[in-house]
């Protein structure tokens, strides 16, 4: 099983299952079993639920672009120079291959 609450669980079973913590229906001890979390964690999502309990989510929030190259990076993978010796060895190896290509 995952890691990931989000992956394991919908959201309405914990929110089921915070619910009746609140309303001590069951124990803690139940809960971390079921959801495999530890206090902490699930004291964060005890205090996120009481916040706003109609928009409680467990989805994974990104609060970062994780894929984004830095803009002088990607100008040089999109334009790379055309003087250095790597520009050269493609040009040729370019001109290698279309000549198989057609002939």
């Amino acid at each position: 099983m995952s890691k990931q609450l989000h992956k394991n669980f919908i959201v309405g079973q914990v929110k089921s299952l915070l619910k009746s913590y609140l309303d001590k229906k069951i124990k803690i001890s139940y809960i971390l079993q079921m959801l495999r979390i530890k206090r902490s964690r699930f004291f964060e999502l005890l205090a996120k639920y009481r916040k706003d309990p109609d928009n409680f989510s467990i989805q994974y929030e990104r609060k970062t672009i994780n894929r984004k190259i830095d803009p002088d990076i990607e100008k040089n993978i999109v334009d790379p120079p055309r003087t250095s010796p790597w520009y050269s060895a493609l040009r040729v190896n370019k001109r290698a291959t279309d000549r198989k290509r057609f002939n």
